[in-house]
C-alpha cells in the first residue's frame, strides 16, 4: 500500500504553520499519510511552541538551517514510500494524498501542482497559469514536490550544496530522467515575498538568479546575490 510522508522544512513560521498543518489532516483521507514531519532549522519564533501545543500528531525534529538539509533530514527518517515536500505557506488542494498516489500507480513517480498566489495582481495570475504546462521554467518549490523514497534515494536526495535554489537542482535531474508530472489541480502559495520587495524588483531577481546558474554560477554564487538583494 503506498503511503505518504509529508515533510515541511520550517524557519520562523509562526504565522502559518499551525494554518497548514490543520489543512493538511482536514483535507486528506489519513490512511494514505504516513507522518507528518515538521523539519525546524533553528527558529527563533514561536514556531516550535505552536506546533508542539496543537493536539495533532506532528513528527518534530531539528536539523542543521537549510532547506536541503531539513528536508533531506525529514526524508532520512520519513516512513512512507511517497515523499511529499511542502512549503510552510504552500496550501495543497483537497484529497492532495488520493491526487498523487494515482500519479504514482499509473507510473508517474515524481511532480508537482500547478500554482495559484494568493495574490490578484496579473503578473502573478499569468505566472500561476503557466504552471499548468510541463515546462521546465514554469517550475519551482513552491508548486511543492512528491517524489518516490526509491527515486529520491537513487539520485541521492537534495544537493546540501544550495542554500537557495535546491528543488531546482532535484527538478532539473527529474527531467533529465523524464519523471516529472503536474497534477492539475492547484495549490495555493502565499506571495508574501512579492508584497515584501515589490512584483517586478523580487521577479527580475528570481530571473537573474535562474539566469546565473543557467551559466554556470556555482551555489556559493547564487547565494551570495540571493543574501545581497532578497534576503537582505
Amino acid at each position: 500500500m503506498n503511503n505518504i510522508s509529508i515533510i515541511i522544512p520550517v524557519l520562523n513560521e509562526a504565522a502559518t504553520i499551525d494554518e497548514l498543518l490543520i489543512h493538511l489532516i482536514d483535507h486528506a483521507s489519513l490512511e494514505h499519510i504516513s507522518e507528518i514531519i515538521v523539519v525546524d532549522g533553528g527558529s527563533t519564533d514561536d514556531t516550535v511552541e505552536i506546533i508542539k501545543n496543537l493536539d495533532l500528531n506532528i513528527h518534530l525534529i531539528n536539523a542543521p538551517r537549510g532547506r536541503a538539509k531539513q528536508m533531506n533530514a525529514g526524508a532520512a527518517v520519513a516512513r512512507g514510500n511517497i515523499l511529499y515536500f511542502l512549503h510552510a505557506d504552500s496550501f495543497p488542494p483537497t484529497q492532495y494524498d488520493q491526487l498523487i498516489i494515482k500519479e504514482v500507480e499509473k507510473g508517474n513517480f515524481a511532480g508537482c501542482f500547478r500554482m495559484q498566489f494568493d495574490h490578484s495582481h496579473w503578473w502573478l495570475r499569468l505566472a500561476s497559469w503557466l504552471t499548468q504546462f510541463s515546462w521546465r521554467a514554469c517550475r519551482g518549490g513552491d508548486q511543492s514536490q512528491f517524489i518516490t523514497k526509491e527515486l529520491f534515494d537513487d539520485i541521492g536526495g537534495f544537493d546540501e550544496s544550495y542554500i537557495i535554489y535546491e528543488d531546482n537542482i532535484l527538478i532539473n535531474e527529474l527531467y533529465a530522467r523524464k519523471q516529472f508530472v503536474v497534477i492539475n489541480k492547484k495549490l495555493k502559495t502565499s506571495a508574501r515575498q512579492y508584497r515584501k520587495h515589490g512584483i517586478w524588483k523580487l521577479q527580475y531577481h528570481f530571473w537573474a538568479i535562474y539566469v546565473k546558474k543557467w551559466f554556470g554560477a556555482s551555489a556559493s554564487e547564487l547565494y551570495a546575490y540571493y543574501k545581497k538583494h532578497i534576503a537582505s
